[in-house]
């Protein structure tokens, strides 16, 4: 078992959540649920958690109740490494409710927020050249999803 496990707090619609998180990228899959029993507080066919992993990293996804509400201060970020991936990426995670916001940062149907990030874009920001970094900073925090060839071009200043 993973020693360090995110733990995602719901309030109903696990086995939606499920389907959808595990079908984002190769290495995901549930890994175990555990229904609640006679004691509650759940009724017994409700899921009290579930245990999968998203490309080989576990998380937790447990059914609590409308207590505690998903925000922005804790987020999933997935690298992609060309431009279909970050587009069937957001494609997947906003439809169905799901919104976009800026940089390449969303919100699920479900409230979870996602960053779908390009590796080019981490190698652009640790660059040396401080104003091929600005452009791209400059250019990065005016787009929703992210486009690497924009990014490109503007680190380049082209």
């Amino acid at each position: 078992m993973q020693k360090i496990v995110a733990n995602l707090w719901f309030d109903g619609r696990i086995e939606e959540a499920l389907e959808l998180y595990t079908s984002l990228l190769p290495d995901s899959r549930v890994l175990n649920i555990v229904h609640y029993g006679e004691a509650g507080p759940g009724a017994p066919e409700q899921i009290m958690f579930a245990d999968f992993e998203l490309a080989g990293q576990q998380f937790t996804i447990v059914n609590g109740n409308s207590f505690f509400k998903p925000n922005a201060a804790f987020s999933l970020c997935i690298n992609c490494d060309d431009q279909a991936e970050i587009d069937r990426l957001w494609d997947i995670l906003t439809t169905n409710g799901g919104a976009e916001s800026v940089g390449g940062w969303l919100t699920d149907r479900f409230g979870v927020s996602w960053q779908i990030s390009a590796t080019q874009l981490h190698e652009m920001l640790a660059s040396d050249d401080a104003a091929a970094v600005e452009r791209v900073m400059a250019t990065f925090m005016k787009m929703k999803k992210l486009v690497i060839a924009e990014l490109e071009r503007a680190f380049r200043g082209t």
